[in-house]
């Protein structure tokens, strides 16, 4: 699994910092979505699931590894940040 952000979508909410304290900051600078940890271990994964989920501007997108042998289900793509803006890492 991949956690992508696209900031430039962002208006600082916090929604997945409730969510998922140990996947997400905020910027001391300007509020924005920080990602801490980019590829989550197994026992966040749904913490980054339900980040992308309740994120008002849809800036997170979850990228599903393919094949992925841990028990995650491969090829999928979770996030609802779509809308045609390129992905951009911290």
């Amino acid at each position: 699994m991949q956690i992508r952000i696209d900031r430039t979508r962002c208006r600082g909410a916090g929604q997945c910092v409730l969510s998922a304290p140990g996947l997400f900051d905020q910027s001391e600078e300007d509020g924005m979505v920080v990602v801490l940890e980019s590829t989550p271990p197994p026992e966040l994964r749904d913490a980054a699931r339900r980040a992308a989920g309740l994120c008002p501007n849809s800036v997170i997108r979850i990228v599903e590894s393919e094949g992925a042998a841990d028990g995650d289900e491969g090829g999928g793509d979770t996030g609802r940040g779509e809308g045609g803006a390129p992905d951009a890492e911290p």
